[in-house]
This record gives C-alpha cells, structure tokens and sequence, in this order.
C-alpha cells in the first residue's frame, strides 16, 4: 500500500531519510546516489531511493512550512523510516554565519503543526549521537558550523521578511530579531522545531543540518554561484553524515 500524497511504500524507502524543503535539492542529492530509483513526484514532495558508498538512502522534499513537513515524517515513518535528517536552509541572527552550517540542538516551537501532535512544553530536541555526527562530518567537509537553538515560526512575510502587505501595515520585524537575539537564538526556519518533535514522539533519530544562505531580514544573502556552491555542499555533507553515522551505528552492534 502506497501512502496518501507521497506515493512511498516499505519496498521503496529505505531505514536512513533525508528531507530537503526544496524539491529541485532533491535532484541533486540523486546526482551523488548509486544506482537511484524515482519513488514519486506528488505535490510538493519529490523522492528519490538509492545507495550512497553501499548504504540506502531516501531523499525526498518537504515543501516549505510545518504541515507539508509532518505530512513528510508520517508518510516516511509509515513506510518503515528510522532515522531523518532535515537538510536545509536557515536564516541566521549572527553576523559572518553565510555559507557556514547550523546544526541546532533544539528549536523553539512557535509554529503551530507540533502543538496538535503533544503540549507545548514537550521539547523539540534533536538526536545527540546524530548531531554529534553531523558536527564531525562538516569538520571532515573542510567547513565550519555553530550548535544552537534554531526558532521555527509559521509567517515568512509577517515574521522574518518585510513585503509591501506587511510595511503597508506597518509590521516591526526588527522586534523578532531583537528578541531572539536575546534567547540567543542561532537562526530562524520553518521546517526543524515541527520535525524534531514529531521525530522524538515516533522514536525516529531526527536532526538538522541547516546552510546559512541569508541573514536577519535578507539583509545578506548568498546569491549566484556561491548560493549553488552552497547547496551543494549541503546535499554531500548530509549524505556523508549518514554514511558516517551508518558506520558508527554499525560497529556497535558488532562489538
């Protein structure tokens, strides 16, 4: 049985699930997998299964907020998913984080998707072991990275970006980033704090592994080659941290 929006099933999804927010990052990811199948391309979501140096991989895409994103996790955890690995971009609240990696510890629930699955007081907290992993893996990339907290909210254009309707109604986004600064929050999405915490309820390893590609309010971004060059060593750090944590996981198990 296929699931209902995705078109995955236990036969085409491997344990190990990376999901990416754009689906046109999916097609990348596919370029370094073995031997690649096409699951589906239903909506919003675009799945790829392949090998990646002998272990299986699942790529398939989010979407852009938090309820495409649960849709992702269900539907993944449905067909037989063990460990997910959010692989995508975050806006950071520190100056110099452009082209640099933010793998969060854990993400502040201001979206509203997690707060239908448990309370709010239940944590969205990432996997250690996973994170750990993750941290080593940029190292090995030759790239740099910052743990943190990452915020995830609901509203791009009344939150995190000024648009003509939000200046029109003379929304302060500069209050948001003042505050967060001040919880010391590392970056703000969309995707992380929904996924952690539907993550940790299913007993699914999940983390984040996030590339800085524009700051507070767009006030910098990444842009032409270096915004490519940037994704790209995105795509190939997640797989690496999967195929090391593979590596890991397995030899505990044969000790």
């Amino acid at each position: 049985m296929k699931t209902l929006y995705m078109g995955a099933s236990p036969e085409t999804v491997a344990d190990y699930v990376i999901f990416s927010g754009d689906p046109w990052r999916v097609e990348v990811v596919k370029q370094y997998l073995d031997n690649p199948q096409k699951v589906a391309f239903l909506r919003e979501f675009n799945t790829y299964t392949g090998t990646y140096k002998g272990v299986p991989v699942t790529v398939t895409s989010t979407g852009i907020g938090a309820p495409s994103a649960a849709i992702a996790m269900e539907e993944m955890y449905e067909a037989g998913m063990k460990a997910a690995v959010r692989m995508g971009t975050v806006m950071a609240l520190q100056d110099g984080m452009l082209g640099k990696f933010i793998i969060p510890i854990a993400a502040m629930r201001r979206e509203s998707t997690s707060a239908t699955y448990v309370e709010a007081s239940y944590p969205a907290v990432a996997d250690i072991e996973l994170v750990n992993t993750m941290n080593e893996t940029v190292l090995q990339m030759g790239a740099e990275y910052v743990n943190g907290i990452n915020c995830t909210m609901d509203g791009f254009y009344s939150q995190m970006h000024d648009s003509r309707f939000s200046l029109e109604w003379g929304r302060d986004m500069s209050a948001v980033f003042q505050e967060l600064k001040k919880l010391h929050v590392t970056g703000i999405d969309m995707e992380s704090a929904c996924m952690l915490t539907v993550g940790r309820l299913m007993g699914v390893k999940t983390c984040v592994v996030t590339m800085t590609t524009v700051l507070e309010n767009l006030k910098e971004v990444l842009a032409g080659q270096d915004r490519k060059d940037a994704e790209d060593l995105l795509c190939r750090t997640a797989l690496e941290g999967i195929y090391n944590y593979h590596k890991k996981i397995s030899e505990k198990e044969n000790k």
